[in-house]
């Protein structure tokens, strides 16, 4: 049981960021820090990548193609959170419900999609997802998290070594 990502799922994930970037202002993330270094945007792809690495070691039938663009969408909050004028107070609570309206808002998202843009911070948030996809991407972001906020990516071949990995395969 490999958890190695296939051609397919890799065009997957190329695919909807294609599209996902075409329809809304997710650009805008890169402008923002989410965890240490990483940027809101570079987060969002790394809990993509790790979802289907995680749904791939435990041999689930997911729904992919939701489960992509629920973990590519999850933070759409399009703030500075580290920004006390601009942020939402108690951001780490209330910042999947406007991650959500704002998705809602460029693309009709199915029950899965919403289910892990919704829930994506439980424990947190003390609703937990209802989808196995939902929950996929609780424990990615979780680690993710993790990695980005203790620069566990810096750690070994310096600055900014591991981000991106995903884009830079195959793409051409």
């Amino acid at each position: 049981m490999s958890s190695a990502l296939s051609i397919s799922q890799i065009k997957l994930i190329h695919n909807t960021f294609d599209e996902i970037i075409e329809k809304s202002r997710i650009k805008e993330s890169l402008n923002h820090i989410q965890h240490g270094t990483t940027t809101v945007f570079e987060h969002c792809l790394s809990v993509t990548y790790y979802c289907l690495k995680i749904a791939n070691a435990l041999n689930w039938k997911i729904d992919e193609k939701s489960m992509v663009r629920g973990a590519l969408l999850h933070d759409y909050f399009l703030y500075d959170w580290h920004d006390k004028k601009t942020r939402l107070k108690l951001h780490g609570y209330f910042h999947p419900a406007l991650a959500l309206k704002n998705a809602m808002e460029v693309f009709d998202l199915n029950e899965i999609e919403k289910d892990i843009i919704k829930h994506h911070m439980f424990p947190l948030t003390l609703c937990p997802p209802k989808t196995k996809e939902g929950f996929i991407i609780t424990l990615s972001d979780k680690w993710c998290s993790l990695y980005e906020t203790f620069k566990i990516n810096e750690w070994k071949n310096g600055k900014y070594s591991r981000k991106l990995w995903v884009f830079k395969e195959d793409r051409q």
